[in-house]
Parts: C-alpha cells; structure tokens; sequence
C-alpha cells in the first residue's frame, strides 16, 4: 500500500509512547502498525487508550509505521483498567486453588457491577470442586442476583459455551490473579501461549502473569482483553450509588421505596434495603470505604478545606492542616464544644489583631 494514505484500525495494545494499531478493512493488508500520537493529540490531552478507533496518517506498511490522527468518539470507558469501547466483563473466579472467597468475590461483582457493562461471572477450575458444592454455590449466587457458568480447561466444560458468548464485541478479562485467566485465553485462543504461574501453595494466591492491557482476536470473532491481575480493586463509587451495584438490593428498592431520598440504608427508619439478606454485611464494609474516599475527594476538590488559618498571640498568622469534618458521622457534643472554643479563640485573635493595627 502506498505511504500517504490514512486508515482506521483499533488499538490493541499500548506500551509506553507507543500503540499498537491492528486493521480489519477488506481492501487493505491484514496487519499491524507500530503508531506514535501526533502532537496536536497531545497538546489538547487527548488520551489513546486500548479499545480506541482511531485515524493512522502516514502508514509505511513496508516499515510497519505510522502516525494516529484522531481519536473517534467512545462508546464506553474504563479508567482501571483502561480500555474503550468495551462490551461486557467477563469475571473470572476459581472454584478451587484458590478457593473461593465470598468477600473478594463480591467486592469484584461491585466493581464490574459500577461500570454498568454486561456482566459475566465464570468459575473456572470446577474439576477441582464436588457437584455437591457446585450446587450449594449455585444456589447461593442466584440469591445475590447472579448465574455462574462454570467451566474448566482440564474437562472441557462450559468452554464451547463461553466461546458462543464472546463471539461478538469486546470483553474484559477481569478477576483476581491465579484464577486461570491465562490458561483460559491460552484455550481460547491457543497460539497466544500466555506464560501461565503455579498458585502459591502456602498463600493460596496466585502469580501476576500479564503486565498490561492487550486485545487478543478470537478464533470465532470478537476481541478480548486480558488486564493484569489485582487482588483488591478501588470501590470508587459514591456512598449514595453503592446500593445500587447489588442486585438483591435493587430489588428491594424497586419493590418498596426508603422513607429517605438519601438513605445510606444503615440506621435510617423505614429502610427498604436493610434487612436480612446475605451480602449486607458487605455492604456496610464497603459503604465505610465509600465514605472515606468520598471525604479524601472532597478535601482534594476543596483545596480551603484542607487547611486553616489561625494567628499567634504576636499577631503572626499561619495556615495549618485541617481535618475536615466527617459529613456522614454526628459529632460527639466533646467534639463540638472544642470547635466551639476553637472559633471563639480564632474570633479573639482577628479582634486583637485589628486593635493593633488601628493603634
């Protein structure tokens, strides 16, 4: 192809300044281009990220160059992990090696739950694992709201399915490492040979395998995005918006409303939500962290909130670090007759301080 020409293709793969740009179009050579960003890109802060369509300027097919233009529109975005224009999560956990544990379990079902993308939950390893245990988990994930697909790269099982469900779109990889997301790719696109680590046998974790975000071509169509492992991922939804991401919980709103628009559904009355159901527990684990970053983001926002100004008795002013009240926690009366004492002082000094400059 002569140099010269623009073309559209997809990012697959970003490593440091440079994107791995692949080409579908009939009527140009089935390849890849190693792109640069133009400057103008960079100068307004547009960001190119796995999943993009863009314009490649320039290609030297010959030299496997080129130059990406333009950035089209997304359709979906991910910050963590980082890929647009995706499709739906596939969430993989193991039944067994590791076995599987209910509170990291959910904590990812509320992350994939937060990106409002399909979701689909695989347990793989089930030749691990009796039919008995299969059953009882079975039964207690569709009261959270969800079912599973259990499959397995030894027996064979559930992957003819799987291959079926990911044969259009893009789908993230996601879930903890050592959980066979490596060996599972490996299957369904067998010349790719991930590198594949043992679970440790003392920790029962397993082993970081993939570095960075990466489009892989499946054999029945569709792409797939493999994301490197990670044991805790954020919860970075606000505290109103968390119930929202457990299904059992947004049954319970649909069928009856709380009495209060901005319930957190902990101590509130006429609550719909709290209650017996299996995951509450969770949530008010995750609903402490929701409001602790919730609080760090409105100090980062507000920078007067971080600090205060007060005055020595000389008249000196000075500015030092503020902690910033706690907006879903009563003050104790303590607490509030000292920042009482603490505004009268502050109150004292402005006073003292004017009467010396008038005199």
């Amino acid at each position: 192809m002569d140099r010269g020409r623009e073309v559209v293709g997809t990012v697959v793969a970003v490593q440091a300044n440079f994107y791995r740009v692949r080409f579908h179009n009939s009527d140009m050579p089935q390849g890849e281009l190693l792109c640069t960003r133009r400057s103008r890109l960079k100068k307004i802060g547009q960001r190119v990220m796995v999943g993009d369509r863009v314009r490649v300027e320039d290609p030297d097919w010959a030299g496997g160059r080129g130059a990406i233009a333009e950035v089209y529109p997304r359709r979906t975005e991910l910050s963590r992990p980082p890929v647009a224009n995706a499709d739906r999560i596939l969430l993989v956990f193991s039944a067994g090696q590791p076995s599987l544990d209910p509170h990291q379990l959910s904590r990812f079902l509320v992350k994939a739950e937060s990106t409002e993308l399909s979701l689909l939950l695989c347990l793989s390893k089930c030749d691990l694992v009796s039919t008995q245990w299969q059953e009882q988990w079975e039964q207690r994930l569709e009261e959270w709201g969800y079912s599973p697909l259990w499959i397995s790269t030894v027996s064979q099982e559930g992957i003819a399915t799987l291959k079926q469900e990911l044969a259009e779109g893009v789908t993230i990889v996601a879930g903890p490492s050592g959980v066979g997301k490596s060996s599972l790719i490996n299957e369904l696109i067998p010349q790719l040979r991930l590198r594949v680590a043992n679970v440790s046998g003392k920790l029962q974790r397993g082993r970081h395998t993939t570095r960075h975000v990466e489009l892989f071509q499946l054999p029945t169509g569709g792409l797939l995005a493999d994301t490197p492992g990670f044991n805790q991922p954020d919860l970075d939804t606000s505290p109103e918006e968390l119930a929202r991401y457990f299904p059992e919980a947004r049954q319970r709103m649909e069928s009856e409303s709380c009495q209060f628009k901005d319930c957190l559904h902990t101590d509130e009355p006429h609550c719909s939500v709290r209650g017996e159901w299996e995951r509450y527990e969770h949530y008010q684990i995750f609903l402490q962290e929701a409001i602790a970053q919730q609080e760090q983001r409105d100090r980062t926002r507000d920078p007067e909130s971080v600090v205060k100004r007060k005055t020595k008795r000389k008249g000196d002013r000075y500015c030092e670090p503020k902690l910033e009240l706690k907006k879903y926690r009563r003050l104790s009366r303590r607490k509030q007759h000292q920042l009482l004492e603490e505004q009268e002082l502050d109150e004292l000094y402005d006073e003292r301080e004017l009467e010396d400059i008038v005199d």
